[in-house]
């Protein structure tokens, strides 16, 4: 995994940082494919505690992104995040994990593999120098990357309070769209979604409408496409934005623990999730 450091005051810095990042950072540090930076990008972000309509709405955006050309930028994080890398990963496109802490740190503990796959085919980055664990400010330095290299955002769901705030000022302070999915007036994980939206974010209820405003073909995702009853199973869902024991996906889900485990059973025969050596499981 090809490691490097890019100079901003350096004429040969990519034109989306040297260009777009407020109050910018003397050095980035890199992991992977450094002209993935040079490439269409949409940052496509959310919360960390994802409602199944959240992972859902993430997972439809991101695949037609990455199956159209753009890189999909965000942060790793528990819930959305990880949903949104996975699911251009898995469609064949291209993502950029933008972190907290040093790029040759796995943080979190749940987008251990995740990152090792991204170092290896895609990229990573952050400003923290090599070794720096995160700290809670760390967070926000994060998101002025994430707004400054995505040429538009894309907000899946947010509470409120929520960390996509600061992206999303970061984000409106430059150029491109800030694109929001609408969510439940009833649901506290969509009322900062539905902020945005008051204030003037553009809403996106399907891919038609995020595809005419970028100009793009309206073709299906694998997602739309397959159909599949386990693209929509409430077990799969949960799993892909965070792994779980089946104890807590169980409470976490309302159901009981022999109607999870069964299910469980089912989804890693097929392939759908695996379990962990821990004990957890995760996507397959």
């Amino acid at each position: 995994m090809k490691r490097f450091e890019i100079d901003l005051s350096s004429p040969n810095c990519p034109e989306k940082l040297r260009l777009n990042c407020v109050d910018p950072p003397k050095t980035i540090f890199g992991i992977g494919k450094q002209d993935l930076l040079e490439t269409p990008t949409i940052g496509i972000i959310g919360a960390r505690k994802a409602t199944p309509y959240g992972i859902k709405a993430t997972r439809m955006f991101s695949e037609w992104s990455a199956s159209n050309g753009y890189t999909v930028v965000s942060g790793a994080a528990i819930g959305c995040d990880q949903v949104a890398h996975r699911a251009a990963i898995e469609c064949g496109g291209k993502t950029i994990a933008v972190l907290g802490c040093g790029c040759d740190v796995s943080y979190p503990s749940s987008a251990i593999t995740l990152l090792d796959e991204i170092r290896l085919k895609h990229l990573v980055i952050s400003e923290c120098p090599w070794g720096m664990r995160p700290a809670k400010w760390t967070f926000r330095l994060r998101n002025r990357i994430i707004a400054a290299i995505s040429d538009h955002l894309l907000v899946a769901e947010a509470a409120l309070p929520s960390g996509t705030f600061s992206t999303v000022d970061y984000k409106l302070n430059g150029s491109g769209q800030v694109f929001v999915v609408p969510g439940s007036i009833f649901s506290p994980t969509s009322r900062g979604c539905n902020r945005l939206l008051a204030q003037g974010a553009v809403p996106v209820c399907d891919i038609s409408e995020l595809a005419g405003w970028l100009g793009a073909p309206i073709t299906l995702s694998s997602h739309e496409a397959s159909g599949s009853a386990d693209e929509d199973d409430p077990v799969r869902l949960a799993l892909l934005a965070q792994a779980m024991r089946p104890d807590d996906l169980a409470h976490s889900l309302g159901m009981d623990i022999v109607s999870v485990a069964r299910r469980l059973s089912e989804l890693e025969e097929s392939g759908t999730v695996r379990r962990y050596s821990d004990g957890r499981y995760g996507p397959g």
